[in-house]
């Protein structure tokens, strides 16, 4: 192994010859033959992070780095922010890459999907790892397309920081609340980065006042921009009062000069620069009690005598415990303030063992990680991409899941390299791996050494008082976070070419829900149709299409349909009775429930009992009872839409000896379906948080269209140049905007959708709905 490495250290030539052992590619053979004509077929991967021409680290310094070493983050922003130009930048000043790839060009390293190399934007996240100035740096890059959020969401939940990235003309945008909301909830410190600086319109002040504004954050000015707009060429260091200038001859942007400021040279800039190094000073030590008293102690008098390094590290404190964010700028595409944001990373950002997961102590020091993504080889089968948060992953190691209370075998391990991977002995805590072998492990799933290790940690974790309200189970106190996986909002019938490929079309539509726990998949019971439920018109256009590519299906497509939901206005009660004798056994049971609905909003039914259900009778037959309540609610009597915000409340319950659990179910079932129809029902439409970006021209046609959409606008906001449309416009009235709005504005404006909320129709609406599903209309 080592020696194939020396080989790829030594001759670049040959690493495609060595990559049985070494570098493996899981979708390179399938995608590159769809590629454009334009796409170049290869990219000249430079030697593998850490060899930096013959010189070799040892295979465990490249592997394995101290754990303080160690930086997992995410490049995260709304659509066309610049973060897979960031990060192909990044790769290749790290020595990753031999040649800048570009988005456009449909050559990025991360972007290596088909469908992500036509269309310009990132569909999944991608994992790249690389060596920084000692660091060993586990990056993914994400979406930033609102029908991809989960990708954002699970990736998030495993890394220690994140790198936000903000179009400098545009500022805080409508998915960079959205992935800031997601940042915030799993407790992520960030850095901004203020990206196309060089952009006609950009403007560093206004972008600053966004993330203030906007996003209640508390920005540190570590950097100054010299020049915006066409005439930015560099930044100004704001902590060490030094100005970095990019080498306009350059075509690469590895060429800068780091020159301290002078009066001489540059009293504006010193002036301006010293200013904002005192405020920065001021608004770290207003942040860190530390930082505060060696202010006061030592340097009160003469802020210019503050170390750099002193300033540094409170930065960091205060990153780490997010009462503020470090901002910095510059223009990933003109290859200017990247090398300085990897420094940043590397300084700001937490180690591993810097983040506080009081899950920790109960394992000690065994294996505990947590599979975060699952993506299909077809040479190798699932690929698991696991966080490693204690112990050390080996090939051939026997583990144990325990969400799916099973036992599996890693047969290889695999360090991420966007879609080329290598081959490696062991991993240890800190890291992202790529596992070969585990067939039944999904997204969520905490992985542990073996079963009785997480009942050991169970135990721990009682012992030391922790959720003891759950007591039902001894491993679930020990399972870690998984990710929560929002409702489709849209869905459509799939059909296979012919009914002998149903299998093939069910095996594909298996492999990619396993792969994206977005897309759900279901069977109409009245059409026997297959039902594809997505998140939005892309995606299920993205899912369509890589059926058809990746497993050669050419399916069908029925009409795009909204997901609506149903719930009831009114108490009522129903009773039912089932007598059913099935050979000798005779089962019978009477039911008799309450429906209401509820105050507050619940996707899935409130079970209630009244008083009088015995205990004894609730023990054996509690579970049948809820499954036959859910099963009612899965399909409501207006139009088979799910039921929500529904209180089921159980008040009598005869049971004959005898009778089995799916009798008790289905009458229980049958009785909530009688109760739903009785009451007055009530159908909830998909209301969608819309902002539309619009230049002033154009703003009176758009309005005048939203309100034909039943658009409701809370506000118009002027954003530089331009005007931006907030509001709230139900999904039904907005399929299929993006070209009427093109048509409108000369393809001049932009949209960004997200679902609110889930809203009630009005009569008229309502009854129009109605009559159209049921072909009156």
């Amino acid at each position: 192994m080592l020696s194939n490495l020396r080989i790829c250290a030594v001759s670049h030539q040959t690493i495609s010859s060595v990559h049985i052992n070494n570098i493996c590619c899981y979708k390179v053979r399938a995608s590159l033959k769809r590629l454009k004509p334009h796409v170049p077929l290869g990219r000249n991967y430079s030697s593998l992070p850490g060899l930096i021409g013959n010189d070799i680290k040892s295979l465990h310094s490249i592997i394995n780095p101290p754990i303080a070493k160690i930086r997992n983050i995410g490049i995260m922003a709304h659509i066309d922010a610049g973060k897979t130009t960031t990060t192909e930048r990044i790769l290749y000043y790290s020595g990753y890459t031999r040649s800048l790839g570009d988005v456009d060009d449909g050559d990025t390293v991360t972007d290596f999907m088909a469908q992500e190399r036509e269309r310009g934007i990132t569909i999944q996240s991608a994992a790249v790892t690389f060596d920084w100035k000692g660091y060993r740096v586990n990056l993914i890059d994400t979406p930033g397309h609102v029908d991809f959020t989960l990708e954002v969401e699970r990736c998030l939940r495993v890394l220690d920081g994140a790198v936000a990235i903000f179009d400098a003309s545009a500022g805080v945008e409508a998915q960079t609340l959205t992935v800031w909301r997601q940042a915030d909830k799993h407790n992520i410190p960030r850095i901004c980065f203020l990206n196309k600086m060089d952009k006609t319109g950009a403007s560093f002040k206004y972008a600053v006042e966004s993330i203030r504004e906007k996003l209640k954050a508390k920005p540190l000015l570590l950097q100054l921009p010299i020049g915006e707009a066409k005439t930015f060429k560099g930044v100004v260091d704001v902590v060490t009062k030094e100005k970095l200038l990019w080498n306009s001859n350059s075509n690469d942007g590895k060429d800068f000069e780091r020159k301290p400021l002078l009066e001489m040279s540059d009293p504006e800039l010193l002036k301006e620069t010293t200013e904002a190094r005192n405020a920065l000073i001021e608004q770290v030590a207003d942040l860190d009690d530390e930082f505060a008293d060696l202010v006061i102690e030592e340097f009160s008098e003469n802020f210019d005598l503050l170390p750099a390094e002193k300033l540094q590290t409170a930065i960091h404190r205060v990153t780490l415990a997010q009462t503020a964010v470090p901002v910095l700028c510059g223009s990933a595409l003109k290859n200017k303030g990247i090398q300085p944001l990897l420094d940043a990373v590397t300084v700001y950002l937490p180690s591993p063992e810097e983040r506080n997961y009081e899950f920790l102590q109960w394992y000690k020091d065994d294996l505990c990680a947590l599979a975060f993504k699952v993506l299909h080889d077809k040479q190798r089968g699932p690929l698991v991409f696991m966080r490693i948060y204690s112990g050390t992953i080996k090939p051939q190691l026997a583990i144990h899941n325990v969400n799916g209370n099973c036992t599996e075998r890693i047969s290889r391990l695999l360090l991420p390299f966007a879609d080329q991977h290598v081959e490696i002995p062991s991993l240890t805590a800190g890291n992202i791996a790529l596992t070969v072998g585990l067939k039944h492990t999904a997204t969520g799933d905490t992985i542990v050494s073996s079963k009785s290790s997480a009942l050991a940690a169970a135990r721990r974790a009682e012992r030391e008082g922790e959720k003891k309200h759950r007591q039902n189970n001894e491993a679930e106190r020990v399972l870690l976070a998984g990710v929560e996986i929002p409702e489709p909002v849209f869905f459509c019938t799939i059909e296979p070419p012919s009914v002998s490929k149903q299998p093939d079309l069910e095996h594909a539509l298996k492999c990619l829900q396993r792969e994206d726990p977005s897309l759900k998949v279901r069977l109409d019971p009245d059409s026997g149709q297959t039902v594809l439920c997505g998140m939005g018109e892309l995606h299920i256009e993205i899912i369509h299409d890589r059926i058809k590519r990746e497993y050669g299906l050419e399916t069908y497509l029925g009409p795009l349909q909204v997901a609506y939901r149903e719930t009831i206005l009114n108490s009522v009660r129903a009773t039912d009775t089932l007598d059913r004798t099935l050979g000798d056994k005779r089962h019978l049971v009477t039911v008799e429930v309450e429906a209401r609905p509820t105050e507050t909003s619940s996707v899935t039914p409130v079970i209630e009992y009244a008083e009088s259900i015995s205990e004894g009778l609730l023990k054996v037959s509690k579970e049948a009872i809820e499954s036959g309540i859910h099963s009612a609610c899965l399909q409501g009597p207006l139009l088979g839409s799910p039921v929500q915000d529904v209180a089921i409340t159980l008040y009598s319950l005869t049971i004959h000896p005898g009778t089995s659990t799916t009798m008790i179910s289905a009458c229980v079932s049958r009785c909530v379906q009688k109760a739903l129809k009785k009451a007055d029902k009530q159908v909830l439409e998909p209301l969608m948080n819309l902002e539309v970006t619009v230049a002033r021209d154009y703003l009176s046609p758009v309005l005048a269209d939203l309100a034909q959409r039943r658009g409701n606008i809370q506000e118009i906001q002027t954003r530089q140049d331009n005007k931006v449309v907030i509001g709230f416009v139900p999904l039904a009235d907005i399929m299929g905007y993006s070209t009427v709005l093109r048509t409108l504005t000369s393809g001049s404006a932009t949209f960004a959708l997200e679902l609110s909320t889930y809203q009630a129709m009005n009569s008229q609406d309502q009854n129009t709905l109605l009559n159209r599903r049921s072909g009156l209309t």
